[in-house]
């Protein structure tokens, strides 16, 4: 970016909120009282080290300030981002999410990779546990593909499991989806989802982040950015969650920031279901296939959403929690032993099914079985049923 370029009025303003996001001792919460009070971001600017210690906040943050050394890591941070193609957005920028506005806490400036417009498009945030059961990751893509495939953007934060099942399903429908990071959107985490990445962003998606660039995965990062998820979206689905988890703050953070709030029922025995079967209980809305949330949702976000066409879920049947009729008898047979949240090996079915068919028939309806999507085949020749 050119010197000329800083110095426009849209640069210098952005300079300013990212240069307070960069001050050390000052938060998104601090930063705002501190240009309410001075009357404005470019007051605080122009404030002195007396003035600035006057108003409360620590003395680091005053000095850094009053000295400069915040503007200039801001200006060599807003270099950075323009070399590696990374819009920064201020609260004030047309490009910041509105929903994310109206939070108690938003973020003083986004860092987005990809298509900055989608910001302000209606999502429903996806959250869930990172140790899914074959049931919990199925109904994530599953419902992931269909409300991609109605428009809706999925916004979810690229953890392992649910999330990362989350964006799959959306990138299965060709939809949008939006991974939120708690790290720099230059640091991929975990490194095992790069190509994750590069797929949400060749489809027109976004990677954000409220962390500066190279920001390491710091365990501290990943509950804070719970509320961007939840902020940025119209609702909040809950998969599967253990009773002592992430996806309990983002849970909260919805209902906080009155967004609505759906689950997905699961297992009681299943450590993973006592989130959302808590949820349902407090009030949640249960969610079995993509109607349930799509019936919720207000009708002028229904009249803003354009649904994909071709997407995958138009293939395959729509997420359900119970099985289908109509099968040959083989393959209903299998399907009835099978579980969503337990997998099966082969040779547990060839000896319960010894006495009723060959092994080769087997083989054959799970065949079947998976082209039709109602199987999946883990590793190890294990199967579970789809949703």
């Amino acid at each position: 970016m050119t010197t000329a370029a800083l110095a426009s009025p849209s640069a210098t303003h952005l300079l300013e909120w990212l240069a307070l996001t960069l001050t050390p001792g000052l938060g998104p919460t601090k930063a705002r009282k501190l240009v309410e009070h001075l009357g404005g971001p470019e007051a605080v600017f122009r404030a002195s080290l007396t003035e600035l210690e006057g108003t409360g906040i620590q003395a680091v943050s005053a000095q850094a300030i009053a000295t400069g050394k915040s503007a200039e890591l801001a200006r060599e941070e807003i270099a950075k981002a323009a070399a590696e193609k990374i819009t920064v957005a201020s609260l004030e920028d047309p490009t910041y999410p509105p929903r994310l506005k109206e939070i108690y806490d938003p973020p003083l400036v986004l860092y987005v990779r990809g298509n900055a417009e989608l910001l302000s498009q209606p999502g429903i945030a996806m959250v869930g546990t990172r140790h899914p059961t074959p049931y919990g990751s199925g109904m994530a893509e599953r419902l992931a593909c269909d409300l991609a495939n109605q428009g809706l953007v999925i916004i979810s934060g690229m953890a392992r499991g649910v999330d990362t099942a989350s964006h799959r399903g959306a990138i299965a429908a060709k939809g949008k989806t939006i991974a939120v990071f708690g790290t720099g959107v230059d640091v991929i985490y975990p490194k095992e989802n790069s190509r994750l990445a590069e797929q949400i962003l060749a489809l027109g998606g976004a990677i954000i982040s409220e962390f500066p660039l190279g920001t390491f995965a710091a365990p501290q990062n990943f509950p804070i950015r719970n509320r961007i998820l939840s902020g940025m979206s119209v609702g909040v689905l809950v998969v599967e969650a253990g009773e002592y988890s992430g996806t309990r703050i983002t849970a909260r953070c919805a209902l906080e920031q009155n967004r609505d709030v759906f689950a997905v029922p699961g297992n009681v025995t299943n450590k993973n279901s006592w989130g959302p079967n808590t949820l349902i209980k407090q009030g949640a809305k249960l969610v079995a296939t993509w109607e349930d949330v799509w019936e919720d949702l207000p009708p002028e976000v229904k009249l803003a959403l354009t649904p994909t066409m071709g997407g995958e879920s138009q293939v395959h049947t729509t997420s359900s929690l119970f099985p289908e009729d109509g099968l040959p008898p083989h393959e209903k047979r299998i399907l009835g032993l099978l579980k969503a949240d337990e997998a099966t090996h082969i040779d547990e079915l060839v000896e319960k099914l010894e006495t009723e068919m060959s092994s080769s028939e087997i083989f054959a309806a799970l065949f079947e079985l998976e082209l039709a999507g109602k199987v999946k085949q883990m590793p190890g020749k294990n199967f579970v049923k789809s949703f």
